[in-house]
């Protein structure tokens, strides 16, 4: 197969991923396989092939007693904002690949008293990733950021996410 053809069938699968990401089916997706996620409000903002935006609301059930955004409550949608290109990236290989998360790191800069809305930007570094561990049949990783922001754009949190791709054997 063409490197074009299979560019323009990885660009398919992409744009599929990217239409039931903004769909109701992902919401039952997050109730089944995400539950806390689901209940404490977290959602997708946008995925493209360049960006992933998340976010959470600081409420009653994402709060801690210090009257913010609890950090787990963050985390679980820092990690949605790199996870969801991850995920679209492995989405339909042959040969199919294992994705986990090997490191997590944090900074929290502001206190989260209101929406917090977390932007990957690494989304071309991940797929990037996915094709070259693919490519070289080796297990590779990939470190990638998301910026938690509240509505007047200050940054409240940092999250730095490495990832880990591996070909699965057949």
């Amino acid at each position: 197969m063409s490197t074009l053809k299979a560019s323009a069938e990885r660009l398919t699968i992409y744009k599929s991923f990217q239409e039931q990401v903004s769909g109701y089916k992902f919401k039952l997706y997050l109730l089944a396989k995400l539950p806390s996620a689901w209940f404490t409000g977290v959602k997708v903002v946008s995925l493209s092939n360049s960006s992933c935006k998340t976010s959470v609301p600081y409420k009653w059930l994402s709060q801690n007693p210090f009257k913010s955004t609890y950090f787990a409550c963050q985390a679980m949608a820092a990690e949605l904002s790199t996870g969801l290109p991850a995920i679209m990236a492995i989405q339909k290989r042959n040969p199919r690949v294992s994705m986990l998360v090997v490191d997590m790191q944090a900074k929290f800069t502001k206190k989260a008293v209101g929406l917090t809305v977390f932007e990957c930007k690494d989304v071309e570094k991940i797929i990037n990733t996915v094709e070259d561990a693919i490519s070289s049949s080796e297990g590779k990783t990939v470190t990638i950021e998301t910026i938690g922001l509240n509505k007047k754009g200050e940054e409240i949190s940092t999250f730095t996410f490495t990832w880990s791709f591996k070909q699965k054997s057949k």
